[in-house]
């Protein structure tokens, strides 16, 4: 069997807390038991949210106490990831992924000791978690609340649509960590993000040309800001949140845009736009051999006599010797 249903499941991370959002995940349930699918991918920060607007009250040399409190309400809201009863949420995601015969890709904030850090989950319908990969680089103001991830979780996963794996938002756009991940013989491309705007889709097109293979991008949706309340950052006139210098109230925060392309860079399902959903499509994995007849990027083309990649795949941290 070649042919296989995988979706993306466009949600948002506001309003309320983790678990308010895992009953919105839940939600889907039966859409995702009728569609088919073997993949569900998840956005990024689903789990945990993603306080777009808020800067932590972090000034380029100091910091406010009010930005410290937000940020400990913040991680309150962030996950453990392991396996096992310890880890309620992932446990809950292991029971849907079970229900639905989906493989789960999900985008949370992962809290280990006190430092957080933005991470993609997989889950397996049989033997539940099996791996996480952490955002290597957050992007600007991002890097103020969550840690940078390392070469120990590029992970790639056995499912039944493939080998999975994939980044985070804009490390899609780190071309020697895709070609680390290509290497890897990812097959179908995992890229949650919170990124909306056009451009986000041709970014997941070249990844799919370049890499020969699947991609699934499953993008955030957030609804305009009349519609939020989040922590303390709200207009104190009407209760609402504030965006700063963002171009109108009426404007989503994040308005979606989750797509699924083939080994073609063809887009075969969305960009599905404005609102939340299910997008799903048909993959049949041959493609993927077929593309890269013309082109394997780590085959015939990898020019391994010219070209050499090293990548350091120990945690980092600090290393006690005696």
């Amino acid at each position: 069997m070649t042919k296989y249903t995988v979706a993306a499941l466009q949600v948002g991370s506001w309003p309320g807390t983790t678990q308010d959002i895992l009953n919105k995940i839940f939600s889907y349930e039966e859409e995702i038991k009728e569609s088919g699918a073997k993949l569900v991918v998840i956005p990024e920060a689903t789990l945990g949210g993603y306080p777009k607007g808020s800067n932590f009250g972090v000034y380029l040399g100091y910091r406010l106490q009010s930005g410290k409190e937000e940020y400990a309400r913040y991680f309150s809201q962030a996950i453990e990831v392991g396996s096992g009863d310890q880890y309620p949420e992932i446990s809950q995601l292991s029971l849907l992924s079970k229900k639905t015969g989906a493989s789960l890709s999900v985008g949370c904030i992962e809290r280990d000791g006190s430092t957080l850090y933005c991470t993609m989950v997989f889950i397996d319908p049989v033997r539940g978690y099996v791996g996480k990969h952490r955002k290597l680089m957050p992007t600007a103001a991002e890097r103020c609340i969550w840690g940078q991830g390392d070469g120990s979780t590029l992970t790639v996963v056995d499912s039944a649509v493939g080998k999975l794996g994939g980044a985070i938002c804009w490390e899609n756009m780190m071309p020697l960590l895709r070609y680390a991940m290509y290497a890897k013989g990812v097959q179908v491309w995992c890229a949650p993000t919170v990124d909306a705007r056009p451009i986000w889709r041709n970014i997941m097109q070249n990844i799919a040309y370049e890499g020969r293979l699947f991609v699934v991008s499953a993008v955030q949706f957030m609804p305009n800001a009349t519609k939020m309340k989040y922590g303390d950052v709200v207009d104190e006139s009407s209760g609402t949140r504030k965006l700063p210098g963002w171009p109108s109230a009426d404007e989503n925060c994040i308005n979606g845009g989750s797509v699924i392309v083939n080994p073609y860079g063809e887009i075969i399902a969305g960009p599905l736009l404005g609102k939340e959903g299910l997008l799903t499509a048909e993959i049949d994995t041959d493609l993927i051999v077929e593309a890269r007849f013309d082109l394997d990027p780590v085959g015939h083309y990898a020019r391994g006599d010219v070209f050499e990649l090293t990548v350091n795949e120990n945690p980092h941290g600090v290393k006690f010797t005696k």
